[in-house]
This record gives structure tokens, sequence and C-alpha cells, in this order.
């Protein structure tokens, strides 16, 4: 995903339900997002065709409903967003970032979860 494809906090809530639910029409999508706030329908429609437009999502327009499904996965949407971050708000420092993140925010569990990301990281290398 390039810098310009990078989508809009509306368009990460679409994504996120395309990629939990994998093809679905503008409607399933709707009653989703609808149900944690109130979203208007053809205000989804209009940004999923925009999303389509840039690339974003594909449309199978064979059936009477168009169905959706994202272009961009998961893993290579956060990665960017996140490279982005560091780039913009942490002076290119990952370390500030991960302080960020975990000060005061971190259970026992995660911070064991972490210490073995970090161990298998180093391992790795």
């Amino acid at each position: 995903m390039s810098t310009k494809l990078q989508p809009t906090q509306a368009e990460l809530q679409i994504l996120q339900v395309l990629w939990q639910k994998g093809a679905v029409t503008v409607r399933e999508v709707h009653e989703v997002l609808s149900a944690d706030h109130a979203t208007g329908y053809t205000t989804v429609l209009k940004i999923m065709q925009i999303m389509y437009e840039k690339g974003l999502l594909t449309r199978d327009e064979s059936a009477r409903a168009h169905v959706y499904e994202a272009c961009v996965g998961r893993a290579e949407t956060q990665g960017q967003l996140v490279k982005d971050m560091i780039s913009k708000v942490f002076q290119g420092s990952a370390s500030q970032l991960v302080v960020s993140a975990l000060h005061g925010r971190t259970s026992k569990e995660e911070i064991a979860e972490i210490r073995e990301i970090l161990n298998q990281l180093e391992h790795n290398k």
C-alpha cells in the first residue's frame, strides 16, 4: 500500500468490517457500523465507492447487490500506518512509540507476551 492510499478513519472502520467478515454488501457493512454509531446507508455506500475507485476494495457486480472485499491486508495496512506514525510523531524512533504505548496501560500478561515476542525477534537476528 502506498502512502497515497492510506485509508481515512471512516475507511478504516469499513476495512475492519471487511477484514472480519470477508466479502460483504454495503448493507451488511452499514448494519455493523450503525450498531456502534449512527451512520447513514448512503454515507457508507459513497465511502465504499470511493474506496473502490482508490483501489482499496474490489467489487463483484454479478449479483443485484454488489459485493465488496478488501484489496489491502490488515497487517500491511497496520504496518504502513505504524511506520507513518513513527516517522511523523516519534521522529523515526520505534522505541519512543513503544514507551508511549506501554506507559501505564499494560497488564502483566501483555508485558509477558511482549517480552516473548522480543525474545523471538532477538533470536531470529
